[in-house]
């Protein structure tokens, strides 16, 4: 059976969804104007969609998995359900409002609020116990408030910068943290899909952690192995010098550097560091 996975076709994660597929070992299209792919040495086909509508297609079992952000897959309201973050295209949903004028939730009661995601927003405003007007904008929602459509906006807040030139600033808790997210249709999840899901997997783990090699007196292996036990334990090789060891072992790309300097003050020599391009663990 040939897979059907939905990739975004433009915007934030377009380029992050296909870089993380090719790394994966999948074709992807050449040309921005080709709407679908078939990598037929993998029996899967790709479909270039629009985000905001991937949700729908594999909520609705037309399609069986696909990469869209965390925040269009609840604001879909789609049958559809996330089986992984993929660690991209974050961003964060905050009200925002006329500068002091607005401090928390409770202030939202009443008041008309603008937004692109109606879903989301209505969500949240329900699970707190908030009675406001959602009105859905397209675009743009900064404008909303100066023209007198909305008395609060909600939307994505990266730098702020936009914010303060509309004069208006942030308030509250946060709506939601949102990132790339890869999503099927519950329960009816092809068997092929778990090969799919493993090698995404691998990539992920893989940008994670870096291959780090060194040479040591075996005098000092207990400590070294102590500093950088890997996932598995290390290997540990015999070297033509008398009384020393070659490690090899699997670590963490965050704090690798600092990872070199206590093993070189222990007494390691010759500290390589090799990115890992895919895993299966």
């Amino acid at each position: 059976m040939t897979l059907r996975i939905a990739v975004p076709n433009k915007g934030s994660l377009s380029l992050a969804a296909t870089e993380i597929l090719r790394e994966s070992g999948y074709r992807q299209r050449t040309d921005s104007k080709e709407l679908a792919l078939v990598d037929h040495e993998n029996d899967v086909e790709f479909f270039y969609l629009r985000p905001r509508d991937i949700a729908l297609y594999v909520g609705e079992g037309t399609l069986d998995a696909g990469i869209t952000g965390r925040d269009l897959l609840l604001d879909s309201g789609a049958k559809a359900d996330e089986v992984m973050s993929l660690g991209f295209g974050r961003s964060r949903f905050h009200f925002a409002g006329p500068v002091g004028r607005y401090s928390s939730l409770a202030d939202l009661n009443g008041l008309r609020i603008a937004t692109s995601y109606v879903g989301v927003v209505e969500d949240h405003l329900f699970r707190n116990g908030i009675d406001a007007t959602v009105t859905r904008l397209d675009g743009a929602v900064e404008t909303s408030i100066q023209l007198g459509v909305a008395d609060v906006i909600a939307d994505v807040v990266e730098t702020g910068s936009t914010l303060r030139a509309a004069g208006l600033e942030t308030f509250g808790e946060v709506i939601l943290d949102s990132q790339a997210v890869l999503i099927t249709r519950g329960g009816e999840v092809p068997e092929e899909f778990d090969i799919f899901q493993r090698r995404i997997e691998g990539v992920m783990v893989a940008r994670s952690f870096v291959m780090m090699d060194y040479d040591i007196e075996e005098s000092h292996l207990d400590a070294a192995t102590a500093l950088a036990p890997g996932r598995e334990g290390p290997t540990i090789s015999p070297l033509g010098k008398p009384g020393w060891v070659a490690v090899r072992v699997m670590v963490p790309r965050a704090g690798s550097q600092r990872l070199m300097d206590d093993l070189w003050s222990i007494g390691a020599r010759a500290i390589l560091l090799t990115d890992i391009h895919a895993c299966r663990l």
